[in-house]
Protein backbone atom coordinates (compact mmCIF):
# COMPACT_ATOMS: atom_id res chain seq x y z
CA UNK A 1 0.00 0.00 0.00
CA UNK A 2 1.47 3.38 -0.98
CA UNK A 3 2.26 5.81 1.80
CA UNK A 4 -0.29 8.66 1.96
CA UNK A 5 2.52 11.16 1.46
CA UNK A 6 3.28 9.68 -1.96
CA UNK A 7 -0.37 9.97 -3.03
CA UNK A 8 -0.58 13.53 -1.75
CA UNK A 9 2.66 14.62 -3.44
CA UNK A 10 1.87 13.10 -6.83
CA UNK A 11 -1.65 14.48 -6.95
CA UNK A 12 -0.71 17.89 -5.61
CA UNK A 13 1.74 18.16 -8.51
CA UNK A 14 -0.91 16.93 -10.93
CA UNK A 15 -3.49 19.42 -9.63
CA UNK A 16 -1.09 22.36 -9.84
CA UNK A 17 -0.15 21.38 -13.38
CA UNK A 18 -3.81 21.28 -14.42
CA UNK A 19 -4.47 24.64 -12.80
CA UNK A 20 -1.47 26.22 -14.51
CA UNK A 21 -2.57 24.97 -17.93
CA UNK A 22 -6.08 26.36 -17.42
CA UNK A 23 -4.75 29.63 -16.05
CA UNK A 24 -2.41 30.11 -19.00
CA UNK A 25 -5.24 29.38 -21.43
CA UNK A 26 -7.35 32.00 -19.69
CA UNK A 27 -4.44 34.44 -19.68
CA UNK A 28 -2.80 34.01 -23.07
CA UNK A 29 -5.59 32.59 -25.23
CA UNK A 30 -8.76 34.09 -23.76
CA UNK A 31 -7.22 37.26 -22.27
CA UNK A 32 -9.78 36.99 -19.50
CA UNK A 33 -8.68 38.60 -16.27
CA UNK A 34 -11.66 37.33 -14.30
CA UNK A 35 -10.98 33.69 -15.14
CA UNK A 36 -7.27 34.18 -14.44
CA UNK A 37 -8.07 35.54 -10.99
CA UNK A 38 -10.46 32.67 -10.22
CA UNK A 39 -7.90 30.06 -11.19
CA UNK A 40 -5.09 31.83 -9.33
CA UNK A 41 -7.27 31.94 -6.20
CA UNK A 42 -7.95 28.19 -6.49
CA UNK A 43 -4.23 27.53 -6.85
CA UNK A 44 -3.39 29.59 -3.77
CA UNK A 45 -6.21 28.01 -1.75
CA UNK A 46 -4.97 24.56 -2.74
CA UNK A 47 -1.47 25.35 -1.47
CA UNK A 48 -2.95 26.62 1.78
CA UNK A 49 -5.13 23.52 2.21
CA UNK A 50 -2.20 21.19 1.60
CA UNK A 51 -0.23 23.14 4.17
CA UNK A 52 -2.76 22.14 6.83
CA UNK A 53 -2.22 18.42 6.30
CA UNK A 54 -0.31 16.61 9.06
CA UNK A 55 2.59 15.94 6.64
CA UNK A 56 5.37 18.47 6.16
CA UNK A 57 7.02 19.16 2.82
CA UNK A 58 10.15 17.28 3.79
CA UNK A 59 8.16 14.07 4.12
CA UNK A 60 6.42 14.68 0.78
CA UNK A 61 9.75 15.20 -0.97
CA UNK A 62 11.25 12.15 0.70
CA UNK A 63 8.51 9.97 -0.73
CA UNK A 64 8.84 11.37 -4.26
CA UNK A 65 10.40 8.71 -6.50
CA UNK A 66 9.73 9.42 -10.14
CA UNK A 67 12.36 7.00 -11.39
CA UNK A 68 10.52 4.03 -9.87
CA UNK A 69 7.02 5.25 -10.59
CA UNK A 70 5.46 2.47 -12.68
CA UNK A 71 2.84 4.87 -14.05
CA UNK A 72 5.17 7.29 -15.84
CA UNK A 73 5.33 5.09 -18.92
CA UNK A 74 1.61 4.40 -19.12
CA UNK A 75 0.33 6.59 -21.92
CA UNK A 76 -2.56 6.15 -24.31
CA UNK A 77 -2.34 7.14 -27.95
CA UNK A 78 -4.60 10.11 -27.22
CA UNK A 79 -2.01 11.52 -24.81
CA UNK A 80 0.36 12.12 -27.71
CA UNK A 81 -1.81 14.72 -29.40
CA UNK A 82 -4.57 17.27 -28.81
CA UNK A 83 -7.20 18.33 -31.31
CA UNK A 84 -6.94 21.99 -30.28
CA UNK A 85 -7.08 24.37 -27.35
CA UNK A 86 -10.50 23.16 -26.16
CA UNK A 87 -9.08 19.63 -25.97
CA UNK A 88 -6.14 20.93 -23.93
CA UNK A 89 -8.58 22.61 -21.53
CA UNK A 90 -10.68 19.46 -21.26
CA UNK A 91 -7.64 17.31 -20.46
CA UNK A 92 -6.35 19.80 -17.88
CA UNK A 93 -9.75 20.10 -16.22
CA UNK A 94 -10.13 16.33 -16.02
CA UNK A 95 -6.63 15.89 -14.61
CA UNK A 96 -7.29 18.59 -12.01
CA UNK A 97 -10.60 17.12 -10.84
CA UNK A 98 -9.15 13.62 -10.56
CA UNK A 99 -6.14 14.84 -8.60
CA UNK A 100 -8.29 16.79 -6.16
CA UNK A 101 -10.46 13.74 -5.58
CA UNK A 102 -7.42 11.61 -4.70
CA UNK A 103 -6.14 14.30 -2.32
CA UNK A 104 -9.57 14.54 -0.72
CA UNK A 105 -9.84 10.80 -0.16
CA UNK A 106 -6.27 10.52 1.13
CA UNK A 107 -6.84 13.40 3.56
CA UNK A 108 -9.59 11.30 5.13
CA UNK A 109 -7.03 8.61 5.94
CA UNK A 110 -4.85 11.29 7.53
CA UNK A 111 -7.73 12.39 9.78
CA UNK A 112 -7.75 15.94 8.38
CA UNK A 113 -11.46 16.85 8.17
CA UNK A 114 -10.78 20.55 7.61
CA UNK A 115 -8.61 19.82 4.60
CA UNK A 116 -11.14 17.29 3.31
CA UNK A 117 -13.87 19.93 3.33
CA UNK A 118 -11.63 22.54 1.71
CA UNK A 119 -10.47 20.21 -1.06
CA UNK A 120 -14.07 19.22 -1.69
CA UNK A 121 -14.99 22.91 -2.04
CA UNK A 122 -12.13 23.48 -4.47
CA UNK A 123 -13.09 20.40 -6.44
CA UNK A 124 -16.62 21.66 -7.03
CA UNK A 125 -15.30 25.12 -7.82
CA UNK A 126 -12.92 23.75 -10.43
CA UNK A 127 -15.72 21.89 -12.18
CA UNK A 128 -17.39 25.18 -13.11
CA UNK A 129 -14.20 27.15 -13.66
CA UNK A 130 -12.59 24.56 -15.93
CA UNK A 131 -15.86 24.31 -17.86
CA UNK A 132 -15.91 28.10 -18.27
CA UNK A 133 -12.45 28.03 -19.84
CA UNK A 134 -13.37 25.18 -22.18
CA UNK A 135 -16.67 26.81 -23.20
CA UNK A 136 -14.98 30.13 -23.93
CA UNK A 137 -12.60 28.40 -26.34
CA UNK A 138 -15.56 27.44 -28.55
CA UNK A 139 -15.50 24.43 -30.82
CA UNK A 140 -11.88 24.87 -31.83
CA UNK A 141 -12.98 24.63 -35.47
CA UNK A 142 -13.41 28.35 -36.11
CA UNK A 143 -11.89 29.68 -39.31
CA UNK A 144 -11.54 33.11 -40.85
CA UNK A 145 -13.74 33.26 -43.94
CA UNK A 146 -13.06 35.97 -46.47
CA UNK A 147 -16.55 36.17 -47.91
CA UNK A 148 -19.85 34.94 -46.53
CA UNK A 149 -22.85 35.44 -48.79
CA UNK A 150 -26.23 35.64 -47.08
CA UNK A 151 -28.84 34.00 -49.29
CA UNK A 152 -32.36 35.44 -49.21
CA UNK A 153 -34.72 34.39 -52.00
CA UNK A 154 -36.67 37.65 -52.10
CA UNK A 155 -33.46 39.59 -52.87
CA UNK A 156 -32.56 37.41 -55.86
CA UNK A 157 -33.63 39.73 -58.67
CA UNK A 158 -32.03 38.10 -61.71
CA UNK A 159 -31.42 34.46 -60.80
CA UNK A 160 -33.03 31.79 -58.64
CA UNK A 161 -31.51 31.55 -55.16
CA UNK A 162 -29.92 28.21 -56.04
CA UNK A 163 -28.04 29.80 -58.92
CA UNK A 164 -26.96 32.68 -56.70
CA UNK A 165 -25.42 30.17 -54.28
CA UNK A 166 -23.60 28.42 -57.11
CA UNK A 167 -22.32 31.71 -58.53
CA UNK A 168 -21.17 32.85 -55.10
CA UNK A 169 -19.06 29.73 -54.73
CA UNK A 170 -17.71 30.18 -58.28
CA UNK A 171 -16.73 33.74 -57.37
CA UNK A 172 -14.78 32.69 -54.28
CA UNK A 173 -17.27 32.83 -51.41
CA UNK A 174 -16.00 30.47 -48.72
CA UNK A 175 -19.15 30.51 -46.60
CA UNK A 176 -22.89 30.69 -47.29
CA UNK A 177 -25.53 31.74 -44.81
CA UNK A 178 -29.24 31.09 -45.26
CA UNK A 179 -31.29 34.03 -44.05
CA UNK A 180 -34.99 33.51 -44.68
CA UNK A 181 -37.16 35.25 -42.09
CA UNK A 182 -40.48 34.59 -43.85
CA UNK A 183 -40.34 30.83 -44.43
CA UNK A 184 -42.06 28.45 -42.05
CA UNK A 185 -39.99 25.74 -40.38
CA UNK A 186 -40.84 23.05 -42.93
CA UNK A 187 -39.93 25.16 -45.96
CA UNK A 188 -36.84 26.52 -44.22
CA UNK A 189 -35.61 23.00 -43.52
CA UNK A 190 -36.10 21.98 -47.15
CA UNK A 191 -34.22 25.06 -48.36
CA UNK A 192 -31.44 24.56 -45.83
CA UNK A 193 -30.92 20.98 -46.99
CA UNK A 194 -30.85 22.12 -50.60
CA UNK A 195 -28.22 24.76 -49.79
CA UNK A 196 -26.10 22.20 -47.98
CA UNK A 197 -26.33 19.93 -51.03
CA UNK A 198 -25.07 22.78 -53.22
CA UNK A 199 -22.23 23.81 -50.93
CA UNK A 200 -20.97 20.52 -49.50
CA UNK A 201 -19.28 19.21 -52.70
CA UNK A 202 -17.19 22.40 -52.69
CA UNK A 203 -16.35 22.16 -48.97
CA UNK A 204 -18.08 25.50 -48.38
CA UNK A 205 -19.66 25.74 -44.90
CA UNK A 206 -23.36 26.57 -44.58
CA UNK A 207 -24.65 28.66 -41.69
CA UNK A 208 -28.35 28.94 -40.83
CA UNK A 209 -29.66 32.21 -39.48
CA UNK A 210 -31.29 32.12 -36.01
CA UNK A 211 -32.38 28.45 -35.98
CA UNK A 212 -30.08 25.81 -34.44
CA UNK A 213 -32.82 23.20 -34.79
CA UNK A 214 -33.01 23.76 -38.55
CA UNK A 215 -29.21 23.77 -38.78
CA UNK A 216 -29.07 20.38 -37.08
CA UNK A 217 -31.90 18.90 -39.12
CA UNK A 218 -30.34 20.07 -42.39
CA UNK A 219 -26.82 18.95 -41.57
CA UNK A 220 -25.53 22.52 -41.77
CA UNK A 221 -22.20 23.57 -40.30
CA UNK A 222 -23.37 26.28 -37.96
CA UNK A 223 -25.93 28.80 -36.79
CA UNK A 224 -25.75 32.58 -36.61
CA UNK A 225 -27.42 34.33 -33.69
CA UNK A 226 -28.59 37.88 -33.22
CA UNK A 227 -28.60 39.69 -29.91
CA UNK A 228 -32.26 38.76 -29.41
CA UNK A 229 -31.92 35.11 -30.37
CA UNK A 230 -31.10 32.07 -28.23
CA UNK A 231 -28.09 32.33 -25.97
CA UNK A 232 -24.98 30.42 -26.91
CA UNK A 233 -25.20 28.26 -23.78
CA UNK A 234 -28.73 27.20 -24.74
CA UNK A 235 -27.65 26.33 -28.28
CA UNK A 236 -24.85 24.22 -26.84
CA UNK A 237 -27.39 22.34 -24.71
CA UNK A 238 -29.11 21.34 -27.94
CA UNK A 239 -26.22 20.98 -30.34
CA UNK A 240 -23.11 20.58 -28.22
CA UNK A 241 -20.05 21.41 -30.30
CA UNK A 242 -21.54 20.00 -33.50
CA UNK A 243 -22.44 23.51 -34.72
CA UNK A 244 -20.25 26.53 -35.22
CA UNK A 245 -21.88 29.54 -33.58
CA UNK A 246 -21.60 33.09 -34.84
CA UNK A 247 -23.04 36.12 -33.08
CA UNK A 248 -23.98 39.54 -34.44
CA UNK A 249 -22.39 42.33 -32.42
CA UNK A 250 -22.55 46.12 -32.58
CA UNK A 251 -20.04 47.03 -29.86
CA UNK A 252 -17.19 45.65 -27.79
CA UNK A 253 -19.45 44.69 -24.89
CA UNK A 254 -21.46 42.46 -27.25
CA UNK A 255 -18.27 40.99 -28.71
CA UNK A 256 -16.58 40.32 -25.37
CA UNK A 257 -19.71 38.61 -24.06
CA UNK A 258 -19.92 36.47 -27.21
CA UNK A 259 -16.25 35.53 -26.91
CA UNK A 260 -16.57 34.47 -23.28
CA UNK A 261 -19.75 32.52 -24.02
CA UNK A 262 -17.88 30.47 -26.61
CA UNK A 263 -18.79 32.04 -29.95
CA UNK A 264 -16.74 30.77 -32.87
CA UNK A 265 -16.88 34.06 -34.77
CA UNK A 266 -18.46 37.50 -34.53
CA UNK A 267 -20.41 39.54 -37.03
CA UNK A 268 -19.36 43.19 -36.78
CA UNK A 269 -21.70 45.93 -37.85
CA UNK A 270 -23.44 47.72 -39.20
CA UNK A 271 -20.48 49.08 -41.15
CA UNK A 272 -22.39 51.14 -43.71
CA UNK A 273 -26.05 52.00 -44.41
CA UNK A 274 -27.97 49.04 -45.80
CA UNK A 275 -31.25 48.80 -47.69
CA UNK A 276 -31.61 45.15 -46.67
CA UNK A 277 -31.63 45.77 -42.92
CA UNK A 278 -31.70 49.53 -42.19
CA UNK A 279 -30.24 50.47 -38.80
CA UNK A 280 -30.78 53.69 -36.85
CA UNK A 281 -27.09 53.92 -35.93
CA UNK A 282 -23.88 52.65 -37.49
CA UNK A 283 -21.03 50.99 -35.65
CA UNK A 284 -18.82 51.75 -38.64
CA UNK A 285 -15.17 50.92 -39.34
CA UNK A 286 -14.25 52.40 -35.95
CA UNK A 287 -15.86 49.38 -34.30
CA UNK A 288 -13.89 47.04 -36.56
CA UNK A 289 -10.65 48.73 -35.49
CA UNK A 290 -11.62 48.56 -31.81
CA UNK A 291 -12.50 44.88 -32.14
CA UNK A 292 -9.16 44.04 -33.73
CA UNK A 293 -7.31 46.02 -31.04
CA UNK A 294 -9.00 44.11 -28.21
CA UNK A 295 -7.11 40.83 -27.50
CA UNK A 296 -10.17 39.11 -26.01
CA UNK A 297 -12.14 39.79 -29.20
CA UNK A 298 -9.48 39.69 -31.88
CA UNK A 299 -8.74 36.01 -31.19
CA UNK A 300 -12.09 35.23 -32.85
CA UNK A 301 -12.63 35.35 -36.60
CA UNK A 302 -14.88 38.18 -37.74
CA UNK A 303 -17.21 39.14 -40.56
CA UNK A 304 -17.87 42.82 -41.13
CA UNK A 305 -21.41 43.34 -42.41
CA UNK A 306 -23.92 45.85 -43.78
CA UNK A 307 -23.77 47.91 -46.91
CA UNK A 308 -20.45 46.45 -48.08
CA UNK A 309 -19.66 46.39 -51.80
CA UNK A 310 -16.55 46.39 -53.99
CA UNK A 311 -16.33 50.20 -53.98
CA UNK A 312 -16.18 50.65 -50.19
CA UNK A 313 -14.46 47.51 -48.97
CA UNK A 314 -11.01 49.08 -49.39
CA UNK A 315 -11.36 51.14 -46.23
CA UNK A 316 -12.33 48.08 -44.22
CA UNK A 317 -9.37 46.11 -45.53
CA UNK A 318 -7.09 49.01 -44.65
CA UNK A 319 -8.47 48.85 -41.10
CA UNK A 320 -7.49 45.18 -40.90
CA UNK A 321 -10.69 43.46 -42.01
CA UNK A 322 -10.14 39.85 -43.02
CA UNK A 323 -13.71 38.83 -43.78
CA UNK A 324 -17.04 40.33 -44.82
CA UNK A 325 -20.65 39.19 -45.08
CA UNK A 326 -22.83 40.55 -47.88
CA UNK A 327 -26.32 39.96 -49.16
CA UNK A 328 -28.14 42.20 -51.64
CA UNK A 329 -25.00 43.25 -53.51
CA UNK A 330 -24.62 39.62 -54.59
CA UNK A 331 -28.21 38.35 -54.54
CA UNK A 332 -29.44 41.29 -56.60
CA UNK A 333 -26.62 41.27 -59.14
CA UNK A 334 -26.84 40.15 -62.74
CA UNK A 335 -23.32 38.72 -62.33
CA UNK A 336 -23.04 37.44 -58.74
CA UNK A 337 -19.80 35.57 -59.37
CA UNK A 338 -18.06 38.72 -60.58
CA UNK A 339 -19.20 40.68 -57.52
CA UNK A 340 -17.91 37.95 -55.22
CA UNK A 341 -14.59 37.83 -57.03
CA UNK A 342 -14.26 41.61 -56.78
CA UNK A 343 -14.77 41.43 -53.02
CA UNK A 344 -12.58 38.41 -52.38
CA UNK A 345 -9.70 39.78 -54.42
CA UNK A 346 -9.46 42.83 -52.18
CA UNK A 347 -9.26 40.86 -48.93
CA UNK A 348 -5.85 39.58 -47.88
CA UNK A 349 -5.61 35.93 -46.99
Amino acid sequence: MPHPARLIDANANRAREGLRVLEDLARFSLHDQGLCERLKAIRHDLVAALGHLPIDRGVLLAWRDTARDVGTGNQTQAEGSRAGLPAIAAAAGGRLAEALRVIEETAKVLDAPGTVREIERLRYLTYDTAAAVERALGTGRAQQWRLCVLITGSLCAHHPWERIAECAIEGGADCLQLREKELDASELTIRARALVDIARPHSVPVIINDRPDIALAAGADGVHLGQGDMRICDVRKIAGNSLLIGVSTTNLDNARAAAMDGADYCGLGPMFPSETKPKPTLAGPAYLRAYLADPACARLPHLAISGIHPANITGLVAAGCRGVAVSSVVCGSEDPAAVCAALVNQIEV
